[in-house]
């Protein structure tokens, strides 16, 4: 049978017209090998998985041996078979053929009972399978399939299916026909359990029964192609006892076992080899061996011949197919390399003729053919291109040139290609590419761009010139700038800029910063404690720099010897004082002063200042000073090198000075305790001092003021410190601290004693302002002085000001003594009371003790004995007694009449009015007893009449009769006659005649038509526009009724207005009386939606018109949405210029016609545009043509339409009516014309002309429409062409773009993106290694995966148990908290939540409770009276509420309160400069004065010696007198006149009007200081007055001295006498002074009032501001042109002038500087002058509403009148009562 199959299978092979042809050798087409046997020889590359007794010695039985006795046998497969040592061996190498007489006896056999076996064989090379024959011992399997792999195993591909039930093994599989070669079935023949030994398995490749068209295919080839095969058993067949009985014994008799196996198969050569030898390795000794390595034909190479031999790749490896070889052609290397391989894309590139590309060119050539040079080589031009010498060496730098110094390979002038031109990177120049471009250095071969640009920062890189150095790329750096790349300032500067020194210095205050280094970004300094800003030369809030003399010791503080005592002084508000502290100590002579240091903040000399006051007329000669220290001066401390005499000081006070400073500092230290003691030695010469005198002085306090040439700040030696010591010294700034009055401190002071204080406290000091004195925590940054409270002193505000007592959070209250009743002007600092001199009484010593009056002189008071206390000032009793009244109580209290002198027996009664005061029915003020009658008289009050006061005056209502009535003004509003008895109801009080227009019961309407405030009087007549208003509120016109209130009238719809006189916005049309109609402007094509509120014409934007915008604008047609035309109109023929809207025809003049109207119409003879009438029988015919022309055609009209309907039937009768009546008018016509042949001619005549009409009418209107046509068509078609030409070069750049892409795609190296697509292969298989390799590899992540899998399996199981108890426990826990809630009384929480028991029904309950509703359906619980916890939460929500809302409402006020705080800081500042030279002025007055005093002063001291001399004759005494009258007032009346006129001028000349609007209260305070500067003018000259009274004394003496000698004393007299006369003079000069100052004083109230006219004033602001902008504009443009001048010094003279380049850098710094300054000034001023403008309408506002309050007074002044009529009544009344008094 099988040698039958075998012979059957070769000559299928051999006959078949499908198998390659092998009539030829290779030479004229394929070829191929010999087929053979693929496993003979290959027993080592066939596998089985299962093999019986591999391992082991193990049974099998044979299921078919029923009939022999031995059943059951071994099999020992550990060694390979031996017919004779061991034929049980089983192995798989048993199946090969070998033709042996053994054959039957050896076989392969897998171990019992596994159905899962499979056979491999794994080939060494590619080769031809064509068919399998298996051949089984037992059962074949029942099911198997056979795979291949063509890549050595790494891929499967299934060849066939068999089973023995191909539905339930292979679910899925077809089961055939065959179809195509490489369709995959499943068959059922060769899988039968029969026959049990010997049965066949056979499968062919390729299946004779398909028709193959083309055994060349790829697809034939590669279903032949295999390199490994694997036969994969499935199934076993069984009996079906294994299914009923597992014991192993019946497995053992299911297996597989094979005899032979045979793969048919050869070489695989894809047609280029005829024959095979081994491949190296294999011997070529084995018998019928198919061998894989081909012997390749056609200039091919490989084991399969699968590649083109070298150096024959030009074309594309191929198989050979039939007569085609497809041989390997040779590459075309110009002699340059004998290697090269294919491209696929160079082939298609070159239209499928070369894929050549050489490799391993030779002679320094390259390119597919070696036809270019090598980069770095370029082609001699000279040359042959086959010339080993044709490429020459580029000479080029390898590091600044492209590609490492590739040159131009060859000449191509198109590209611009020069052979051998070096090619340099961007940054790069040269020949050679050696050198960097200027701006670049660091040539590299690694940079890309060759040199990498210089990275200088411009800001800090000088100008003009290279910017770095082109090796090391170090750039040239500003002056003040350094880092490689110039960005970074040197030390102690920053702001890197443009300027010309490139950064600025850092500036940091000597003595807030702790150096001078800064942030080089912000420019912040390292600043001391509390101390801020970039400088570090500000403060934070809450703490201050100190004065010079802060540390100030008050001498009434310190240690007094004996004799000395204080002397307290008060403060005169606004009025500057000249001590510090309460006061003064007065020391006499030999006395002493010790005060304690225990303060010292730092440890250098200080300049002892003493404050002193002098009232001696001399020089105080000597103090000594002593400084006593705690103990010895260590010589390693500060002030070691001080001596004992340093601390021995001697000092003098002079006359005229407040203040003196010791010759020499005092070294003090930090940390230590001192005691400076002041002995006041000796005074000047005793003799100069009357004996009735003892000498003392006035000491005030000691002040340490630190020495500035002790710190380092100012004498380090370096030019800042220099210049800081000479600005100190040049602004003289340790004079500002020696005066108690402190003068102006200049800015360049300031900040040095600002840095002073730094440095000394090492940062700010705290304000420590008492909470309770000060206004505030924040003090004065200068100074620390903190704001006090009213009459509180101290700089932390935490005492009272002398003369104030009451310290609290209100501030001080004054103590007021009085001047005539106290000892002094102080009082107790707690209580406030006053040292009262002998009879004063009270706290401010200021009354009389009980029962008198008229402090000072006071006397007992007269009351008649009715009391016994009276007014402490006016005498005037209190409390009189028996009815009685008056200031001495002399007459009868109002409601009384008699007489008051006691025992006369009259006493004051009740006055019966109608009954007496307190009865509750008194109605009078007063009464009087007539002299005649004895009667009482009643003085009725206002509003009762009759003599008994019982009736209500006129005016007035109410029932006085009755007890508790009274009469009441009728509410009339004011708008009855008070005169008339009948104006209101005198018992109701309705008003019954009410005048101004008014009604009602109250007269408090305006009329029906009249509209206003009724209780104004000022109803006013209702002004109704009767076209707006709506007409059922009109009688008439005229008469309309409005809003009584506000005059509005009832408006038509869309009409507003007060008096309905105008249309609402976007409407118009008033006078329809319809009310208004809406616009209609077309939202697009008009500019607003307004339109004329009397025409209604829209404002039309550009192209449009018509009344709404939505036609075309005037003289255009068309529709606007789509095009407008212009109308095209011939203006000789036309009535107007605009012609119809839609369809463009012109508006034609009469007897003119056409589409344009340039044409005569019908019945117009002649030339347009001359055309004249037709003859009259023209018209007459015309309009009988046209008249049938018009029946005519409506009877066409009528036919068509009937032809149409099909109902002619029913017009028949119309028909015949219609034809009777062109018969008549045929009759008619045949009378009047003379034959029947004219009429005739002239009706054909008629209806051609008719004809004619009509077709011209036509063929114009259908011209017309064409035309119309065509311009759209052409508009359209110029659209559409236009897009075309748009499209068109839109192909076009497209078109050239994808050119560009091909030419590169065509030039591109496919090299490249072959290698990308093998590396991605090769990624994408290591990624299938990797994955793999986690599945097997452990551990992976697949094996960790399973672990914790099983993890946490394991932590479940183990956790079950737990939380199977915790869940059991909780549930019990759940069921005790159920039963306690169905154990919970509701009762008790309702009443706990809603405030009512929860027993009670919902609708009872008004509480609520749970489960209750409201009527809304909402939950109810809680409510008023409910005290439930939902109601105390609501309340408390509600509280919370409001408490919010009260604290947003406080909250906004405090931030209005601090936005005004800081605007009236801001404007108090801006007025304090503003008024500074005011001050100025003021305080130049007061030197003055002061100059006067000590002149006055050596007057006296003159004078006194004068006197005392015994020699002074009366000449010389008159002379003295002259020199006395002859001296000024230093506050003449001229003088404060000129000063007022001066503030006046200051005043009105200030521009921040707003801040003194705002702050009046300064001014105030400054007209206060002016009223005190010009009182102590005052006082002053009334020194001047003193002083000459006592001259006047003097010489009284001296009069009596000299009674010797009577002439000179008459003489004297004489003089005296003159002398008196002018001191009278002088007396009166000084009361006509202070008449002068009192009317300055007038004058300075008038202040306030002159403010007014600084209104005036606001208009310049902006003009002030602008010419400040000018200034700082003028002042920029001055800076600039200095700083270009200062540019061009700089560059001439930069290395020979370095020191005076500096300087000029720093004088352009501060130039900039001052004019930035200005400029912003000017921005400030700008910004200013804004605000005013605002407040000026604010102001405005203002004024609106004080005119709207002095509307509202003229309104209660409306009813004064009547008022003061009575009020005149009843004076007279009191006149007339007074008149009849006894």
């Amino acid at each position: 049978m099988r040698s039958f199959i075998l012979l059957f299978i070769s000559v299928l092979a051999k006959t078949s017209a499908q198998e390659p042809d092998y009539a030829h050798g290779c030479s004229h087409g394929s070829c191929y090998p010999a087929t053979g046997d693929l496993l003979v020889g290959r027993e080592k590359r066939l596998k089985a998985a299962s093999t019986c007794g591999l391992r082991r010695r193990e049974p099998y039985c044979i299921v078919s041996h029923l009939q022999e006795e031995q059943k059951c046998f071994h099999c020992d497969s550990r060694r390979p078979y031996d017919p004779f040592s061991n034929p049980m061996s089983h192995r798989i190498e048993n199946v090969i053929t070998t033709f042996k007489p053994h054959r039957k006896k050896s076989w392969w056999q897998s171990e019992n009972g596994k159905s899962d076996v499979y056979l491999q064989l794994d080939l060494e090379a590619e080769f031809h399978f064509t068919h399998l024959i298996m051949t089984f011992k037992t059962f074949r399997p029942a099911a198997l399939l056979i795979e291949r792999s063509a890549d050595f195993g790494r891929t499967w591909q299934v060849y066939r299916y068999f089973a023995s039930d191909c539905d339930s093994i292979f679910p899925g599989i077809s089961h055939g026909p065959l179809r195509k070669v490489d369709d995959i079935i499943c068959e059922s023949r060769y899988s039968d359990i029969e026959p049990s030994t010997e049965g066949e398995v056979i499968y062919r490749v390729l299946d004779p029964a398909i028709q193959i068209d083309d055994p060349y295919s790829p697809n034939i080839q590669n279903q032949l192609k295999i390199t490994n095969l694997r036969v994969n058993f499935t199934k076993l067949h069984t009996l079906g006892d294994n299914l009923l009985d597992s014991r192993p014994e019946i497995k053992e008799k299911y297996y597989y076992a094979m005899y032979e196996l045979v793969v048919r198969g050869n070489c695989f050569c894809y047609g280029h080899a005829s024959e095979c030898a081994p491949i190296e390795g294999i011997t070529d000794d084995i018998e019928g061996m198919v061998h894989g390595r081909c012997v390749c034909n056609h200039n091919t190479k490989g084991l399969n011949c699968e590649q083109c031999d070298d150096f024959y790749n030009d074309l594309p490896w191929r198989p050979a197919e039939g007569r085609n070889t497809n041989a390997c052609k040779k590459c075309s290397c110009n002699g340059h390399s004998n290697l090269c391989h294919f491209d696929m894309a160079v082939y298609l590139a070159t239209g499928n003729v070369s894929g050549g590309v050489c490799d391993n060119c030779l002679h320094n050539m390259m390119g597919l053919n070696c036809e270019t040079c090598k980069p770095f080589y370029y082609q001699d031009p000279t040359r042959d291109i086959r010339d080993p010498e044709v490429c020459v060496a580029c000479d080029c730098d390898p590091d600044g040139s492209l590609n490492g110094g590739i040159c131009d390979g060859h000449d191509d002038p198109s590209l611009g290609m020069i052979a051998g031109q070096c090619r340099c990177k961007d940054n790069v120049e040269g020949p050679r590419c050696d050198k960097c471009k200027p701006g670049y250095f660091g040539l590299s071969a690694g940079d890309p761009r060759g040199c990498q640009p210089c990275k200088c920062d411009p800001r800090g890189t000088v100008s003009g010139g290279p910017q770095c150095d082109p090796v090391s790329g170090d750039c040239f750096c500003k002056r003040l700038v350094t880092g490689h790349s110039c960005n970074q300032c040197m030390p102690e500067h920053w702001a890197l800029s443009h300027d010309a020194s490139g950064c600025r210095g850092c500036e940091c205050d000597v003595g807030g910063a702790t150096d001078n280094q800064c942030s080089m970004e912000t420019g912040q300094c390292h600043c001391r404690s509390h101390m801020i800003g970039r400088q570090c030369n500000q403060v934070e809030s809450g703490y201050f720099f100190m004065a010079l003399d802060h540390y100030l010791y008050e001498a009434e503080n310190a240690q007094m010897g004996q004799g000395s005592t204080f002397e307290e002084r008060e403060y005169q508000p606004g009025r500057p004082t000249s001590w510090t502290g309460t006061g003064f100590t007065r020391i006499p002579e030999s006395g002493t002063l010790e005060f304690a240091l225990n303060n010292i903040p730092y440890s250098i000399e200080y300049d002892v200042l003493v404050r002193y006051e002098l009232q001696m007329p001399r020089d105080w000669e000597e103090v000594h000073v002593t400084v006593v220290r705690p103990g010895p001066i260590p010589t390693s401390s500060p002030c070691g090198n001080t001596i004992p005499a340093d601390d021995l000081l001697t000092v003098s006070l002079p006359l005229g000075g407040k203040f003196v400073v010791l010759p020499q500092p005092v070294c003090l230290e930090r940390g230590v305790s001192y005691k400076l003691r002041l002995e006041f030695v000796h005074y000047a010469d005793r003799n100069s001092i009357l004996s009735s005198t003892n000498a003392f002085v006035l000491v005030d306090s000691i002040a340490l003021i630190p020495r500035y040439t002790s710190l380092e700040m100012f004498i380090a030696g370096d030019p800042t410190s220099v210049a800081r010591k000479q600005s100190y010294e040049r602004y003289r700034c340790h004079e500002t601290a020696k005066s108690v009055s402190r003068p102006q401190m200049s800015e360049a002071c300031a900040k040095l004693i600002t840095s002073m204080s730094a440095l000394i406290n090492n940062g700010a000091l705290p304000c420590e302002c008492d909470p309770q004195g000060s206004l505030s925590s924040e003090c004065d940054a200068r100074g620390g002085q903190c704001h006090c409270r009213p009459n509180i002193s101290g700089r932390r505000c935490d005492k009272c000001a002398p003369g104030a007592y009451g310290f609290g959070p209100s501030g001080c209250k004054l103590c007021e003594c009085s001047l005539e009743g106290s000892q002094s002007r102080f009082c107790d600092y707690y209580t406030g009371q006053c040292p009262c001199r002998p009879g004063a009484f009270g706290q401010r010593c200021d009354g009389c003790q009980a029962g008198h009056w008229g402090f000072p002189n006071c006397r007992p008071c007269q009351c008649n004995g009715h009391a016994e206390e009276c007014h402490q000032k006016t005498g005037s009793c209190l409390n009189c007694r028996g009815n009685t009244a008056g200031d001495m109580c002399e007459r009868c209290a109002n409601g009384y009449y008699g007489n008051t002198v006691l025992g006369l027996g009259s006493q004051c009664r009740p006055c019966p009015c109608p009954e007496g005061p307190n009865s509750g029915r008194h109605y009078a003020a007063s009464c009087y007893q007539d002299n005649r009658g004895q009667q009482v008289v009643c003085n009725c009050n206002q509003g009762y009449a009759g003599s008994r006061c019982k009736d209500c005056a006129p005016g007035y209502y109410g029932d006085p009769s009755r007890p508790g009535g009274q009469c009441q003004p009728c509410r009339c509003s004011n708008s009855i006659d008070l005169s008339d008895p009948d104006a209101c109801d005198k018992r109701t009080g309705q008003c019954l005649k009410c005048l101004y227009n008014t009604e009602g019961p109250d007269c408090g309407m305006c009329k029906s038509g009249y509209y206003g405030d009724a209780s104004r009087r000022n109803c006013r007549k209702c002004t109704c526009n009767f076209l707006g208003t709506k007409h059922s509120q009109c009688l008439s016109r005229d008469e309309c009724v409005c809003q009584h209130a506000t005059g509005q009238c009832q408006c038509l719809p869309n009409v507003i207005g007060q008096t309905c006189d105008h249309c609402a916005p976007n409407y118009w049309n008033l006078a329809s009386g319809r009310g208004c109609e809406p616009c209609g402007c077309d939202p697009n094509n008009a500019y607003t939606f307004s339109c004329n509120e009397f025409t209604g014409q829209c404002q039309c934007r550009a192209g449009f018109g018509g009344k709404t915008c939505t036609d075309c604008q005037e003289n255009h047609w068309g529709d606007p949405r789509r095009l407008c035309r212009v109308c095209d109109c011939d203006t000789r023929g036309i009535e107007t210029s605009q012609c119809n809207r839609v369809t463009g025809h012109c508006m034609c003049q009469q007897g003119v016609s056409g589409v344009r109207c340039d044409q005569c119409a019908r019945g117009f003879s002649g030339t347009f545009p001359d055309c004249k009438p037709c003859h009259q029988c023209f018209g007459d015919w015309d309009r009988i043509v046209q008249d049938l022309a018009s029946r005519t055609k409506a009877l066409t009209d009528r036919a068509k339409e009937l032809q149409t309907t099909g109902l002619t039937q029913a017009f028949e009768r119309k028909f015949k009516e219609l034809g009777d009546k062109l018969a008549q008018a045929q009759e008619i016509v045949n009378a009047r014309n003379a034959t029947a042949e004219s009429v005739t001619t002239l009706m054909g005549m008629i209806e051609e002309l008719r004809a004619q009409i009509g077709e011209t009418t036509d063929t114009l209107n259908q011209l017309e429409g064409d035309l119309t046509a065509v311009q759209d068509s052409n508009y359209e078609a110029s659209n559409a062409l236009s897009t075309l030409e748009r499209e068109a070069k839109e192909l076009n750049l497209n078109a050239d773009k994808l050119n560009h892409q091909l030419d590169i795609l065509k030039n591109s190296n496919f090299l490249g993106a072959y290698d990308s697509i093998c590396a991605s292969y090769n990624k994408s298989r290591d990624a299938e290694h990797r994955a793999n390799k986690s599945t097997t590899d452990i551990p992976s992540t697949v094996s960790q995966s399973a672990n914790t899998r099983k993890k946490t399996e394991r932590l479940m199981a183990e956790m079950r148990d737990d939380f199977n108890r915790k869940n059991a426990a909780n549930k019990r826990t759940l069921t005790d908290l159920n039963a306690k809630a169905q154990n919970l009384d509701i009762k008790k929480i309702n009443e706990k939540v809603c405030g009512a028991p929860g027993d009670a029904p919902c609708g009872e309950s008004t509480c609520g409770g749970a489960g209750c509703l409201d009527d809304e359906g909402k939950r109810h619980c809680g409510g008023l009276n409910c005290n439930g916890a939902v109601a105390v939460a609501n309340n408390a929500l509600d509280r919370s509420k409001h408490a919010e809302k009260e604290l947003n409402k406080a909250m906004g006020i405090v931030e209005d309160l601090f936005k005004q705080v800081a605007d009236a800081k801001t404007r108090a500042q801006e007025a304090k400069v503003k008024a500074q030279e005011a001050l100025e002025k003021a305080s130049d007055t007061k030197n003055k004065v002061d100059h006067s005093n000590n002149d006055l002063r050596d007057l006296i001291k003159q004078i006194r010696e004068f006197l005392m001399q015994e020699g002074a004759d009366p000449d010389s005494i008159e002379t003295v007198a002259n020199r006395v009258l002859e001296l000024s007032i230093p506050a003449s009346p001229k003088q404060i006149r000129h000063l007022a006129d001066e503030i006046k001028d200051r005043v009105k000349s200030l521009s921040n009007v707003d801040a003194i609007l705002e702050q009046t209260q300064n001014d105030v305070r400054k007209a206060e200081r002016l009223l005190l500067d010009a009182k102590k003018a005052r006082n002053k000259a009334e020194g001047v007055k003193n002083t000459a009274e006592s001259v006047k004394q003097a010489l009284g003496d001296a009069g009596k001295a000299q009674a010797a000698a009577e002439k000179a004393i008459e003489k004297a007299r004489k003089d005296i006498s003159r002398t008196q006369n002018r001191l009278a003079q002088i007396q009166s000069e000084t009361t006509a002074c202070e008449r002068d100052l009192s009317d300055s004083m007038d004058r300075l109230g008038d202040l306030g009032h002159q403010i007014e006219a600084l209104k005036t004033k606001r208009a310049n602001n902006s003009l002030d501001a602008a010419r400040a902008e000018e200034t700082a504009t003028m002042a920029r443009d001055k800076a600039n042109e200095a700083k270009e001048i200062l540019d061009g010094e700089l560059s001439d003279k930069y290395r020979t002038v370095q020191g005076l380049m500096d300087n000029k850098a720093k004088t352009m710094q501060d130039a900039k500087q001052k004019a930035e300054r200005l400029r912003d000034e000017a921005k400030d001023l700008l910004k200013d002058a804004l605000d005013k403008l605002h407040r000026l309408a604010e102001l405005e506002k203002d004024y609106e509403e004080n005119q709207k309050v002095l509307e509202g007074k003229a309104r209660q002044l409306d009813g004064l009148e009547d008022k003061m009529k009575a009020i005149l009544n009843a004076i007279n009344k009191q006149i007339q009562i007074y008149n009849t008094c006894q």
